[in-house]
């Protein structure tokens, strides 16, 4: 137990200084909710609108919270996505608290990993930029994912821009060390 404690802290002590340094990644928790499950009828575009509203960048995390009796999470293709086609994810992360760190760029693909959740919209995708800060551009996969459906509207919004602001983020290589420090030390921290 001692050697977890002194672990966490000597992680979170290194994240510190990355941070005061200004070289962080950032981690986002997905839909600013309490948990990641099926979209409230008030909002069945919350994740369709958190997803527009935060800026990522390469080496960022987002973190997926909910009761792992209940639900999962489902990194799928774009064909997947488009048809709520769980059955061949790409990766399932199913421990309640699934951090997933953001280290390609392109477009990323999630679902539920709960039959059925997927068709009541508790899907997301996110696009993460090249570490110059450009977008890639969509591929015909991650177009036809976003086409209207008639079971479930998928997220609009394919637009991509052209790049992100100048001093929007920190260097690549600091904002991957903070990564990899959040990522070690978040379950240490957590136990």
């Amino acid at each position: 137990m001692r050697a977890r404690v002194a672990l966490a802290s000597a992680a979170a002590v290194l994240l510190l200084l990355v941070l005061v340094d200004g070289g962080a990644c950032a981690m986002y928790k997905v839909g600013d909710l309490d948990a990641w499950g099926v979209p409230p009828p008030s909002k069945p575009d919350v994740y369709k609108r958190w997803a527009k509203s935060i800026h990522l960048a390469l080496g960022d995390s987002i973190w997926f919270l909910y009761p792992p009796s209940q639900d999962s999470v489902l990194q799928v293709t774009p064909q997947a996505f488009a048809a709520c086609d769980l059955s061949s994810p790409v990766l399932k992360l199913a421990d309640g608290n699934s951090l997933f760190n953001l280290t390609t760029p392109g477009r990323a693909y999630f679902t539920s990993g709960a039959p059925g959740h997927c068709l009541k919209g508790q899907k997301l995708w996110v696009d993460v930029p090249m570490a110059n800060g450009t977008y890639l551009q969509p591929s015909a996969s991650d177009l036809a994912a976003l086409a209207p459906t008639p079971a479930a509207q998928a997220p609009e919004g394919s637009s991509l821009q052209a790049s992100a602001p100048a001093g929007a983020h920190p260097s690549p290589a600091l904002r991957a060390a903070a990564a990899a420090a959040l990522s070690f030390a978040l379950p240490l921290l957590l136990l």
